[in-house]
């Protein structure tokens, strides 16, 4: 339903004559809570990815497209991942939330680089996350308001959508919850970079992408003096439940990248940046350890997402809650 209802719309808008005051972005990114977004994850029990996710969606955030879950080696289980997701959904619909797609699995390896090192010969795993993306972003994406890609892991399925049909970097912009930043940019390396480097590569290279590398301690969106503030439905019982289950890296936090689209005063810093070099000059380490650095370019492709406001966040958590029955 929620994907029959964001077709309508944008199918609506894009028969408007184009205003660059109705179309302008309401925060410092390209994109903002009129965009459409598909999350991409792997473990649903670490963060509050998810939750940010569909409460966004049901409280004058982005528009909920689709949920694709995959396996990493921090969330190995693929089945682990999707019922976890497959649990929230149907505790935020239980609560009254609506317009939530259901999860799907996505399986694929980590992209190799191949020996010629171009882009284009890289092998596709076609996943069923990457389809997804591609036929989304057929009807969903639009040169004015592209949809969306949030991601709280590795850009595999990404990359993949673009080695199955190059096209789609004309309908998507990437949003990742990933790697740090550094004196002359950006690094795409933990959390979430290190994942699968070829696949930044790619991505960075050949999609507008946004790194959100600013942080703030998720342990202060339910801190356990508030669990029992939490509504007396099956949305509040699966957050008390995740709770003390949550992973104690803080302040890093993979709702960033939701965040960072759906509640346009979250992200309150950015830079712009670009991916270094081609991809035959060395861009990345293409097989271990972290993707390619970001290099600070004001005309640059990409942006980077250096400072954040967690209050905010938190106080529309609660706010979205509130409203659950």
């Amino acid at each position: 339903m929620g994907l029959a209802c964001a077709v309508t719309l944008l199918a609506a808008g894009c028969k408007e004559t184009f205003d660059a005051g109705y179309n302008q972005p309401a925060g410092i990114l390209p994109v903002d809570q009129r965009n459409p977004i598909i999350l991409l994850n792997d473990g649903a029990y670490d963060n509050w990815f998810g939750e940010y996710a569909v409460l966004l969606a049901n409280g004058g955030g982005s528009p909920l497209a689709g949920i694709i879950v995959d396996e990493t080696a921090d969330w190995p289980d693929i089945q682990t991942n999707v019922g976890g997701y497959r649990d929230l959904v149907a505790a935020a619909r239980s609560s009254g939330l609506q317009n939530l797609p259901d999860p799907i699995t996505s399986i694929g390896p980590p992209l190799v680089r191949p020996a010629s090192g171009n882009i284009a010969d890289t092998q596709p795993n076609r996943s069923e996350g990457a389809l997804l993306i591609i036929n989304a972003s057929k009807t969903l994406g639009f040169p004015y308001r592209p949809l969306v890609i949030a991601t709280g892991g590795a850009l595999t399925d990404v990359a993949d959508a673009y080695l199955i049909d190059p096209t789609v970097t004309e309908r998507v912009v990437v949003v990742s919850s990933l790697g740090g930043v550094s004196s002359t940019g950006g690094v795409m390396g933990a959390p979430n970079g290190q994942g699968d480097p070829w696949a930044d590569v790619i991505v960075t290279h050949q999609f507008q992408y946004v790194q959100v590398s600013a942080w703030y301690d998720q342990l202060t969106d339910v801190p356990s003096s508030s669990v029992p503030q939490l509504p007396n439905n099956a949305l509040g019982a699966w957050i008390a439940a995740k709770q003390p289950n949550l992973w104690q890296w803080s302040p890093a936090s993979d709702q960033v990248s939701v965040l960072a689209v759906g509640l346009p005063s979250f992200a309150t810093a950015i830079e712009r940046v670009s991916a270094p070099g081609s991809v035959d000059a060395g861009a990345g380490d293409g097989g271990a350890t972290a993707g390619p650095n970001l290099v600070t370019n004001p005309s640059g492709g990409n942006w980077l997402v250096t400072g954040c406001d967690g209050a905010a966040a938190t106080a529309l958590f609660w706010k979205v809650l509130g409203t659950t029955n």
